[in-house]
């Protein structure tokens, strides 16, 4: 078989394949677009070596209803702030060489989202949670 045309046959799959993956998802659950990505929130800790670390938070929201999401996206900085002092006092009251609560920083995320966008209907999505 020629190389050319196994290239140019290879190219029409690839092509194929990302047009395939780039469709959203018409499975019935959240639309595709319904979450809100918040990137990592930072809070100062003491290691256990007595150093200085941070709690890193990797969070979002899945906001399936399409006015509150409106909402959340014009209250990004305000969510972020929010969630930035509920780590932060999450991160305060952490014992040297004492791993994270997260449910309970889930818990405290998921009341500030709520009190920031004056209803229910946004769920926080936790990424990775970690103390560097």
């Amino acid at each position: 078989m020629d190389r050319r045309a196994l290239i140019g046959l290879a190219l029409v799959a690839a092509s194929a394949g990302s047009a395939a993956a780039a469709a959203p998802a018409s499975d019935g659950g959240a639309p595709a677009n319904s979450y809100i990505n918040l990137n990592s929130i930072n809070g100062s800790v003491t290691r256990a070596n007595g150093r200085l670390g941070v709690l890193a938070v990797e969070a979002g929201i899945d906001v399936p209803d399409a006015a509150l999401r409106a909402t959340a996206a014009a209250s990004g900085p305000r969510l972020r702030s929010e969630m930035a002092q509920v780590v932060q006092r999450a991160a305060a009251g952490l014992r040297p060489g004492a791993p994270p609560d997260v449910h309970q920083l889930s818990r405290d995320l998921q009341f500030a989202v709520n009190q920031v966008l004056g209803r229910r209907g946004a769920r926080v999505l936790l990424g990775t949670v970690m103390v560097v």
